[in-house]
């Protein structure tokens, strides 16, 4: 077997440190952070001091300035404990890889140093409660005055609303509809800047949800992402990477769940023999085994080609987003299925990564959305 399918030695490095870390600081309290709705915002600051913050920033900018491969590698890892604490890391790392990427120097000067460390955490504000997946369709808008510009409108499902310190947001700042979309950093201290109750979720407890609202909040137009009328490209060119993560987020809750379902199956006797003697035991971890082992490859070539900037690489991450996370929430499913009775206690925990993985296949561009990027990219050709 040629090493080109396999991981090399830095990637297995970074992929140790990652699950070293997960066992020490999350899978033990992530039950707890589910329970308790709580947010982990000290093993932030550990992971930060990894690295974890800044995986693709540049070293220029202070990151480690990483692959695609070894963000997935990293995502997938800390899933194993928690899916939802994970999937923040991605979005923190979205925002600051899109200040880094299309950021003035000063821009960058002012806000990367905190981001890269994880003394602040960014937020990702693009979805609004009338735009979800048109999401061009966006209605905040931003009108300039002078030196700034004034914010008015509201962003929903907003991943760490009301905690984080710097918010990523997608404003309209001309009447065009997707070339009239900026992107602006926004301070949480921003004079007329608000956030919505914490929203009631079935699962992503220990990440909490709330709208970001907008009542003439001035924000200096030094601010500015890029350029005006550039924030839905950069929108679009985070999404690619953050598919990517939310899919690796499902391969690891996966894994734990088949993980997991092999050692029960193994320990639970029925009609006089462990459950995981019966044909149909060992068939249906085959199956689970086969899907996991397939969305992997998928993700993993696909976060090659984001890497190397390859020409179909938005169909590859929607293709990899699309099978990993429906076939992680199926293989998590079908865990729960060989616990029996006890699979819906929260005693184990394959019913929280059944509650944390449902919402992967909506997040990030639906799994529809992603079936329409494909389609389309295979139709121009």
């Amino acid at each position: 077997m040629t090493d080109q399918f396999d991981l090399t030695a830095d990637q297995r490095e970074i992929q140790d440190l990652a699950r070293r870390f997960t066992a020490d600081r999350i899978t033990p309290f992530a039950a707890e952070w589910d329970e308790t709705h709580h947010y982990p915002v000290d093993v932030w600051k550990a992971a930060g001091d990894l690295g974890f913050g800044s995986i693709y920033v540049s070293e220029e900018s202070g990151g480690i300035a990483l692959g695609r491969l070894e963000a997935a590698l990293i995502m997938e890892a800390m899933a194993y404990g928690c899916p939802a604490t994970s999937a923040f890391i991605s979005i923190h790392n979205m925002a600051a890889w899109m200040i880094d990427r299309f950021g003035s120097a000063e821009l960058k000067a002012r806000f990367l140093p905190d981001l890269v460390s994880m003394d602040k955490i960014a937020s990702y504000c693009l979805t609004e409660p009338g735009s979800g997946s048109d999401a061009a369709a966006l209605k905040t808008t931003a009108r300039r005055d002078g030196d700034d510009f004034i914010l008015n409108g509201t962003k929903q499902f907003i991943s760490g609303a009301g905690y984080n310190d710097v918010y990523v947001v997608m404003v309209r700042t001309g009447e065009e509809k997707s070339r009239g979309i900026s992107a602006l950093v926004v301070e949480r201290d921003t004079p007329g800047l608000s956030f919505g109750a914490p929203e009631k979720k079935l699962g992503w407890n220990a990440s909490p949800t709330a709208q970001v609202i907008f009542e003439d909040a001035r924000v200096p137009a030094a601010n500015l992402v890029g350029g005006e009328g550039e924030g839905f490209r950069i929108a679009m060119a985070g999404l690619d990477g953050g598919r990517l993560n939310i899919g690796a987020c499902s391969l690891g809750g996966a894994q734990r769940c088949l993980d997991e379902a092999i050692r029960y199956t193994k320990e639970r006797q029925q009609f006089g023999q462990p459950v995981a003697e019966f044909q149909n035991t060992q068939f249906t971890l085959a199956d689970m085994a086969t899907d996991l082992e397939a969305s992997r490859a998928l993700l993993y070539l696909a976060a090659a080609k984001v890497t190397a900037n390859a020409p179909d690489k938005s169909r590859f991450s929607a293709m990899a987003k699309r099978l990993a996370t429906d076939n992680g929430s199926a293989i998590v499913d079908a865990a729960l299925q060989l616990h029996g009775g006890y699979g819906y206690l929260k005693d184990y925990p394959i019913e929280r990564f059944w509650r944390d993985l449902r919402v992967h296949s909506i997040l990030e561009g639906t799994n529809q959305v992603m079936r329409m990027i494909v389609g389309r990219d295979l139709l121009r050709q």
